[in-house]
């Protein structure tokens, strides 16, 4: 069985290595790699801590070009390699355009399409922009739907997708960050280099750990997360750490409002071990980013959405996870909530990560194999999936809005 996985951001090979890896194990499938380079940069970097390696690099990425312009690349690039190799199943990962052009190109080549982590809506096709519309129209053309959640599963079925034709795997996120703790957990070069690197963190001060890049936050959006920042910055019990994005929207608008805060630390993006570790680090996460709603809670820290839905429902209702918006005085609100009433963060600090068991993989696997005619899928011995596994521990020092949940 031919396989290829394909991806082009950060986030999408941080949740895809751990399955691009369960398929190399798999003696029945032969697996190969195409990277976009939608992420050229973040991208390399990951790979390199991860390991793995790209059979195809498509290198779309061009100097301000627009979203048209990648999916046009993405998809003329992807053509001959597919017409070339002929792949029984294309696999792609979430709501980029990589994963939509992919999944295009795959079915104007009758190749049946895997969509890892389906099923993630917030029913608003402006919020996110565009990644909510990336998944439905990858839903459309998709073969097999690979569900995080039941209740992915459950806005599936209520779009008319065929119940046989999704399974409900759990999210491979959390097989990516059960694999990275465990080697963070161990003695060795890597976790002394991490603990070096990080030594400016002031033990004596509780860290906020802040991401942010969506798009329908570029301008008055970012602005107003910024200005947030500079009030939470002159607090003295706190220290604020900000990797910042490599997109110039972003950095346009955090350096010249933040940079000469003294309470906050602008630092360049991380791989993804050290993102991990600073993730473990942190007292609790102010971020926009849906990968990280995921994770967190799985450390067993409180997270606050800088947006305004959340395609990841189950995070907020789990209690584990808030809405913030954009809107300055909620980020500080929301902040200054969790870093003053004990009560509150323990409650949310406490719960579990209803996003999978660290298993996710082997079950798509699994499922692959069902779907080819004279391959018998390997044993998997995984037990069912659960809806609230145990938070991991790691050794170191539907549609739902803001404001529904308190």
């Amino acid at each position: 069985m031919k396989v290829l996985s394909v991806f082009g951001t950060r986030p999408e090979a941080i949740k895809m290595a751990p399955l691009v890896n369960a398929l190399a194990r798999t003696q029945a499938v032969e697996s190969r790699v195409c990277v976009t380079g939608q992420h050229r940069s973040m991208l390399d970097d990951v790979l390199s801590a991860l390991e793995i390696r790209a059979d195809y690099d498509l290198d779309v990425m061009r100097p301000n070009q627009g979203l048209s312009e990648v999916f046009a690349r993405i998809l003329a690039g992807l053509d001959p390699i597919l017409a070339a190799w002929n792949p029984d199943f294309v696999l792609v990962q979430g709501d980029t355009a990589t994963s939509t052009a992919a999944a295009m190109a795959a079915f104007y080549r009758h190749t049946r399409v895997g969509h890892v982590e389906a099923g993630l809506r917030t029913g608003d096709m402006t919020s996110p922009w565009p990644e909510e519309g990336n998944r439905r129209l990858t839903a459309v053309v998709a073969s097999r739907h690979y569900a995080p959640t039941p209740r992915a599963r459950a806005a599936l079925l209520a779009e008319g997708y065929p119940g046989s034709n999704i399974q409900v795997t759990g999210n491979t996120v959390i097989d990516a960050l059960l694999q990275t703790v465990a080697v963070l957990d161990r003695e060795g070069p890597l976790k002394r280099s991490i603990e070096a690197e990080f030594s400016w963190i002031d033990p004596n001060k509780r860290l906020v750990l802040v991401t942010g890049h969506r798009r329908e936050s570029f301008g008055t959006g970012f602005q107003n997360i910024c200005r947030a920042l500079r009030i939470l910055g002159s607090r003295r019990d706190i220290q604020i750490v900000f990797p910042v994005h490599l997109n110039p929207n972003v950095r346009d608008a955090v350096f010249p409002l933040l940079g000469d805060v003294a309470g906050i630390r602008l630092i360049e993006p991380l791989d993804y071990p050290r993102f991990v570790a600073l993730m473990a680090r942190a007292h609790l996460i102010l971020t926009d980013s849906g990968g990280i709603q995921e994770e967190a809670p799985a450390l067993r820290k409180p997270v606050l959405v800088m947006r305004d839905t959340s395609e990841r429902p189950e995070a907020i209702e789990a209690g584990v996870a808030r809405l913030v918006g954009t809107d300055s005085a909620d980020i500080v609100a929301g902040v200054s909530a969790l870093l003053d009433d004990p009560a509150l963060y323990a409650a949310m600090a406490n719960g579990a990560s209803p996003f999978g068991d660290g298993h996710a993989s082997e079950r798509i696997v699994a499922d692959l194999l069902d779907q080819i005619q004279g391959v018998t899928a390997e044993p998997f011995a995984a037990p069912p999936l659960p809806a609230f596994p145990t938070p991991l521990s790691i050794s170191s020092n539907g549609n739902v809005r803001k404001g529904h949940f308190q």
